[in-house]
């Protein structure tokens, strides 16, 4: 069923105001502009009320692009009104979904921007028209936040996805997310690199043995002396070791449980094990026929498992292992997820 309209024209309401007056299936709206009556603005007012009118009779007129600031726009049936912001980011989360579905988004990525979203812009923005929302709306809400520039440049970037997305369907629009600008990230703004010594890491190698098993031992210790990040440790399996070369081939990661077939930085690389890393992978070969064998578990590819003989979940399951054994030895706390020592340690 096509729209039917009745169109009273314009005319002055006050000094300081113009009024439409049309009909919409049946229902009677007279919003106004903020236009003095003057006759340029009548006669622009007149044009714009000819643009209405076609645009109804196309049903192809949404209420919030010319009105945004009419009162009651958010009670308007679906048929005039524009989506809100909460309904567009629904959208680009459904579309997110459907790309991690074909392996074209990492899994994490659909986290982080549902996360963000949803407990930074949603509560803010989402029950706003889409198409209302102004780059000083935006501006206001990231600027309440006490970021620092990292977290800030991930918010942002979110949004501006997400915009960029609800925009695909209005070309002729500028959407004013792109005019948000990224802080920039310099030298100092990075973390220092802050290495255990030689000294500390031996003391703290041997702790984590004492405290949590050989299995766990060897996984904390093997990544002192290779530099690997968790999350493509944790994905290692055992043909990823080449014991005749004495190689290692890193080309996965596991994120959140979730296995990638390819590393954070989507390079792979074959590293060559210097002898205490070759060392430590010998002795875990042995630690997991151990683990493995009373469990049945034959089929289980994943070279550094827990001390059940399954494979490590996620890069968070040994953190606090790893900081109750620093706490208690009284050493200074490093992050696990940042290569653990000098490069002499791994010579």
């Amino acid at each position: 069923m096509g729209r039917k309209s009745i169109m009273g024209g314009v005319r002055p309401k006050g000094l300081r105001r113009i009024q439409f007056d049309f009909e919409i299936d049946g229902v009677r709206f007279r919003p106004t502009l903020p236009w003095a009556p003057t006759p340029a603005n009548l006669e622009q007012a007149q044009k714009l009320n000819a643009r209405i009118k076609a645009q109804i009779e196309a049903e192809t007129f949404v209420f919030s692009d010319v009105f945004p600031k009419f009162k009651g726009l958010r009670k308007l049936p679906g048929s005039v009104s524009a989506k809100s912001c909460g309904e567009v980011f629904g959208d680009f989360f459904r579309h997110e979904q459907a790309r991690v579905a074909r392996d074209d988004l990492a899994p994490v990525t659909l986290k982080s921007h549902r996360q963000i979203l949803d407990h930074v812009w949603r509560p803010a923005l989402g029950r706003l028209p889409f198409l209302a929302v102004q780059y000083s709306m935006m501006v206001k809400v990231a600027d309440s936040h006490s970021w620092n520039k990292k977290t800030y440049n991930n918010a942002i970037s979110a949004l501006r996805r997400a915009f960029a997305f609800g925009y695909l369907d209005y070309p002729d629009r500028v959407d004013p997310a792109t005019r948000l600008r990224s802080a920039k990230i310099g030298k100092k703004d990075r973390p220092r690199i802050d290495p255990f010594s030689i000294q500390d890491a031996e003391v703290f190698i041997a702790a984590l043995h004492q405290d949590w098993g050989e299995a766990h031992g060897n996984y904390e210790e093997f990544r002192f002396f290779t530099g690997l990040r968790p999350s493509e440790e944790i994905a290692l399996t055992v043909s990823d070791y080449d014991r005749v070369n004495g190689v290692l081939s890193v080309t996965k990661a596991r994120v959140d449980g979730i296995d990638k077939d390819c590393t954070k930085t989507g390079e792979d690389r074959r590293i060559q094990l210097c002898p205490r890393a070759t060392a430590i992978l010998e002795r875990q070969l042995q630690v997991r026929a151990r683990l493995m064998e009373p469990h049945g578990i034959q089929h289980e590819p994943h070279l550094f498992l827990t001390n059940e003989g399954g494979p490590i979940p996620d890069v968070k399951y040994p953190y606090g292992r790893w900081e109750r054994t620093l706490k208690r030895l009284r050493i200074r706390y490093r992050r696990p997820m940042w290569p653990a020592t000098p490069p002499s340690v791994g010579t």
